[in-house]
């Protein structure tokens, strides 16, 4: 006799009944598999990008706001600096390096960064096409900013003021594309890098066309005679020493502020842990009634088969077989519930990414697979089992005698 089979027929033959109780149990493991999929990508995201950054300096404000737009670049800039400020702190025998930033403009709603080549340094950075600015609105673009506005080397755009994209127009200032990053799997995929030296003469009122020829810092701060700002600073630490005098001595100071991207994160993970812990407490709520779904239709169907499972035991089925027959059936529920969920919870994911291409999780991927969705699957089992224990104790338990003496 196929329990496996027999089973499966049951199921299908109350295709509603069946159909409902995959489908909430499916919800409850997709809102479960969603957050393990945020969760693992976000964190290694964020730590991938600010891999090698010890320290960020800026302007004083929310210590948070100033690691997300200079470290991930999905806020808004906490001000600027003055770049004789960021001059002298260069000198302190406790950092390494340190890497300007000049932010504040955008295309499409790419960022466009000034800075120099250490920060591509940073983050090991390789050419895919054409070379590295050498002059004056010369840019190189990440790899989904290319492959996304559908730009080459050779190519000219206009930036625009702000972040955001409605923003108004550069036109007297064209950046030409001088070359392409290759697919880096970071934050660098979705900016569109520059010289400091762009930023300062985009926004410069003047048109001093001669400056434009002129070559750009590789390294360090640009050397100027004008008064220049800076909107932020990636410090490398010299020796662990650092870590405890530095942030404290760079506090002190009335224009500046510093912020520890590795604290800073940690925090901000404390803060939505509360919210997913939230969302999964509701998933677990959602599974637990889908147990019960699950648990009241085998209960209730075991009613109008009770002379079904007295036949089978005249045919020669055993008491243990009309056990596992139960259990069976609410294993298969719960295996294409989770099933179901796992795959809801990866569209979703997906959709979620296409809906917001350059947020906060748009280096999300929904095409990895996680052990965790192993676990997933084996709660689920375990659901169905639970859930079935008493009704296929119910059916261990037949009567044969007084099922088939029954009018």
């Amino acid at each position: 006799m196929n329990m496996l089979k027999l089973s499966w027929k049951y199921l299908v033959a109350k295709p509603l009944n069946t159909g409902l109780n995959i489908i909430l149990l499916a919800l409850g493991l997709a809102i479960i598999t969603v957050l393990i999929l945020i969760q693992d990508q976000f964190e290694k995201k964020m730590t991938r990008d600010a891999e090698g950054i010890d320290l960020v300096v800026g302007a004083k404000g929310s210590p948070l706001q100033l690691i997300l737009s200079s470290v991930y670049h999905i806020d808004f800039p906490t001000g600027n600096i003055d770049m004789q400020d960021a001059i002298a702190l260069s000198k302190n025998r406790l950092i390494k390096n340190i890497i300007p930033l000049g932010l504040g403009d955008n295309y499409q709603g790419y960022r466009i960064v000034g800075t120099n080549y250490d920060y591509l340094e940073l983050y090991n950075a390789k050419m895919g096409e054409g070379k590295i600015w050498e002059k004056p609105f010369d840019v190189v673009l990440g790899y989904e900013v290319a492959s996304k506005l559908g730009l080459t080397v050779g190519d000219n755009f206009v930036g625009s003021h702000g972040i955001g994209s409605s923003s108004h127009e550069h036109d007297e200032h064209p950046y030409n594309v001088t070359g392409i990053l290759a697919k880096q799997g970071n934050v660098l995929d979705k900016l569109v890098l520059t010289s400091i030296e762009s930023v300062w003469y985009t926004h410069d009122e003047g048109h001093d066309h001669d400056k434009f020829e002129k070559s750009v810092s590789k390294s360090g701060f640009p050397e100027t005679d004008e008064e220049r700002e800076v909107t932020s600073l990636l410090v490398q630490y010299r020796n662990p020493m650092a870590a405890v005098q530095l942030p404290r001595y760079i506090n002190s100071r009335s224009a500046l502020q510093a912020a520890s991207p590795a604290f800073e994160i940690s925090r901000l993970f404390e803060l939505l842990g509360v919210g997913v812990k939230l969302i999964q407490g509701l998933a677990v709520v959602i599974i637990v009634i889908a147990g019960l779904g699950i648990f009241i239709a085998l209960f209730n169907s075991l009613k109008e088969r009770k002379y079904d499972l007295a036949v089978m035991r005249t045919l020669g089925a055993s008491r243990g077989q009309l056990f596992f027959h139960i259990v069976l059936e609410g294993v298969i529920l719960t295996v294409l519930g989770a099933l179901v969920g796992i795959l809801m919870g990866h569209l979703f994911l997906a959709l979620l990414v296409m809906q917001n291409e350059q947020g906060a999780v748009s280096g999300l991927t929904s095409a990895v697979f996680l052990q965790e969705e192993v676990w997933i699957l084996v709660y689920a089992i375990m659901v169905g089992i639970i859930a079935s224990l008493i009704p296929a104790w119910s059916a261990y338990q037949t009567d044969i005698a007084k099922q088939l003496s029954k009018p």
